[in-house]
């Protein structure tokens, strides 16, 4: 797939317009032809525009990997609705949650390695508020889980069975424990060798991140994600750990991540990309900084590790970048809802 970006997006020759518009015309055709989605927003394929020409457009939502393209068309939906920056970002991940065909997030997700989902999930506010939950079953939406976290309780992390009393003292639905059709054909193959090997790649990745900012800058993330495949049970990976997976401030910008959950814990990866923007590197530049660092702390077992980054700081300039190839992101505003391959730190070959 030809990607929008290289590993910086300020690397663009403003006398090659021409011929960068025809490429991204024919990417984004590609993409949204293969996604075989209608992503609201995007009402012909020539109007999606790359990202580096709608800079310091607000308001700006980005996700991770294919999902996020319906997921950021709910997000733009709630904010043309009226809904609140912290409104859009649960509201879009909720689509991921609900989406059946999806293995990696909500309750139709791969289980542990004793047969069973449990969820984590994670929502920040630019101001500091934050709420998250982990370790938790039968809850369809952990994200508007975690966000009762943030509003009505003291804490910022709840787990487990307390988070499930939460769920059910907030009238959340308690769903029948089962696993989804996809996931126990892929759960009953996997035990057929029962090998636990907590490999992160293109092809077995997890979570939905996504950050967000209002028309008048305001900023907020969301992260969920059912987690590791065949994990060990009661394991929690950097999806809910708040500097993690997710980290939010309205003074600086916004960062999620993606991948091998252990790898981006030791690096306080979303924590680090914002601090990084905040003495001044741009999005990208701190993303690229955040793997160097990543593979650095993981250099053993680099090769069986995906981790990728997505950032954007309070004047709508954006970065991402990945460990491996196949990382990509959706990006959108009001307007337009596009597709993005990000960079990596090793490349294809």
């Amino acid at each position: 797939m030809v990607s929008l970006i290289s590993s910086n997006f300020n690397n663009l020759r403003p006398d090659s317009k021409l011929t960068r518009m025809s490429q991204r015309r024919k990417f984004i055709k590609q993409s949204l032809m293969g996604s075989a989605l209608f992503i609201p927003g995007v009402s012909s394929i020539a109007e999606a525009t790359a990202p580096s020409l709608f800079k310091g457009e607000k308001p700006l939502i980005l996700s991770t990997w294919n999902h996020g393209l319906p997921a950021n068309a709910a997000a733009v939906e709630k904010l043309k609705s009226g809904g609140s920056i912290i409104d859009a970002v649960e509201t879009g991940v909720k689509d991921t949650e609900l989406d059946l065909s999806n293995l990696s997030v909500g309750l139709q997700g791969l289980p542990d390695r004793e047969g069973i989902t449990t969820l984590d999930a994670s929502i920040m506010s630019g101001d500091g508020s934050c709420g998250a939950v982990a370790f938790v079953r039968q809850v369809k939406h952990p994200i508007s889980l975690a966000r009762v976290v943030m509003e009505k309780t003291p804490h910022v992390m709840i787990v487990g069975e307390g988070a499930k009393q939460l769920a059910i003292a907030e009238g959340f639905p308690i769903e029948k424990e089962e696993l989804s059709p996809g996931a126990k054909k892929a759960y009953l193959k996997w035990k057929e060798t029962s090998q636990y090997k907590p490999v992160i790649n293109i092809e077995n990745h997890d979570t939905i991140g996504m950050i967000g900012m209002d028309a008048k800058g305001n900023l907020a993330g969301s992260c969920t994600t059912s987690g590791l495949s065949y994990k060990m049970h009661g394991r929690v990976g950097d999806s809910p750990i708040i500097g993690a997976g997710l980290f939010v401030d309205n003074e600086v910008g916004a960062a999620t991540a993606t991948g091998l959950g252990e790898s981006i814990i030791r690096i306080c990866g979303s924590f680090l990309i914002v601090e990084l923007m905040r003495q001044g590197r741009t999005p990208q530049e701190a993303c690229e900084e955040a793997v160097r660092r990543l593979i650095a702390k993981n250099s053993k077992d680099i090769k069986d590790i995906q981790a990728g980054f997505l950032a954007m700081n309070k004047d709508g300039e954006v970065g991402a970048y990945a460990v491996h190839p196949g990382f990509n992101f959706a990006q959108a505003t009001l307007q337009n809802n596009v597709m993005i391959d990000s960079g990596s730190h090793f490349k294809k070959g």
